[in-house]
């Protein structure tokens, strides 16, 4: 019977997702409609990077950074409460980031910083998934990505060392990037001296895997391509790619650096699955054809992403 139910609830999210897809695109870009969707996007992401905090990292004192990073040493060293320790410096980092950068981070942000702790607060006393540091690592650095991947899609933030950073870069000048980096750094470095250098090299490995997984949730597993083609061919290459590979083209005007003779450059996006049958045809158009291929991390429009 659970199994049924929870078939029943992914058809009804389906149907649902389908009808919002068909739904009038005036009506989707309701300010409204837009507003309470980014709040839901807060309110899931943050509470799946909670989760994760508490299911799979602070058993295995495993601490990748940021604020839940610093809860999870001063949960290990002194045993304070995670969700205290995350509102005691999220908070006053994000009225320190208000004060110092301006109110451009507003409501959403500061409904990140307060939710967050108080979902680690609520799920405190849930058991751990593994107690294996790899698994830990691996899975816990995936639930943070994902979460904050999401949080990110509704235009907000979790607030914690990514204001301290933005504050940091204000006064140093160095980028952001860096900023961030030199922050989780030596968190890590900290729990490593705390913990042990082991814990904190699958801190690192935590660390990675989120911000791969946040890139995952901001740009798709879709990968396209973006092939440039130089040939003498031009008509017999550009009908095969309208009508053998059915894609579009835009023909660029160009001049031959050495010669100066006009000759044009077509540029063709493609899905990853399409490259080998358009290098094969042009291959077997043009031998001697100049293909230059790059990948896309996204792509947007008819054919491909809808905006």
């Amino acid at each position: 019977p659970i199994f049924y139910r929870l078939m029943d609830e992914i058809l009804i999210i389906v149907e649902y997702s389908y009808m919002v897809k068909k739904r009038n695109r005036e009506q989707i870009q309701n300010p409204h409609y837009i507003r309470i969707l980014n709040y839901l996007y807060v309110l899931i992401g943050a509470a799946i990077i909670a989760i994760s905090f508490n299911v799979f990292l602070l058993p295995n004192q495993i601490a990748p950074g940021g604020v839940s990073g610093i809860s999870t040493i001063l949960n290990g060293v002194f045993g304070w409460e995670p969700a205290y320790v995350q509102w005691a410096l999220n908070i006053p980092l994000f009225i320190a980031g208000v004060i110092i950068l301006g109110m451009e981070f507003g409501l959403k942000t500061f409904v990140g910083t307060v939710f967050l702790p108080f979902v680690v607060y609520l799920t405190k006393d849930w058991d751990p998934w593994t107690l294996n540091p790899l698994l830990a690592a691996i899975f816990g650095g995936m639930g943070t990505g994902l979460g904050i991947g999401i949080v990110f899609r509704g235009h907000a933030s979790t607030g914690g060392t990514d204001l301290a950073a933005q504050i940091l870069a204000k006064y140093t000048h160095l980028s952001l990037g860096i900023c961030v980096a030199i922050i989780d750094g030596l968190i890590v470095l900290t729990a490593a001296l705390v913990f042990d250098i082991e814990k904190g090299l699958f801190a690192l490995l935590g660390l990675y895997i989120t911000s791969k997984t946040i890139d995952i949730v901001q740009i798709g597993w879709q990968r396209s391509k973006m092939v440039l083609i130089i040939s003498k061919e031009e008509e017999r290459i550009k009908k095969a790619v309208l009508e053998e590979i059915d894609r579009g083209l835009t023909k660029i005007l160009s001049y031959g650096g050495f010669t100066n003779e006009k000759r044009p450059i077509f540029m063709v996006v493609i899905d990853q699955t399409e490259f080998y049958a358009l290098k094969e045809l042009v291959a077997n158009i043009d031998p001697e054809a100049f293909v230059i291929v790059v990948d896309a991390s996204e792509v947007l429009g008819k054919g491909f992403k809808v905006h």
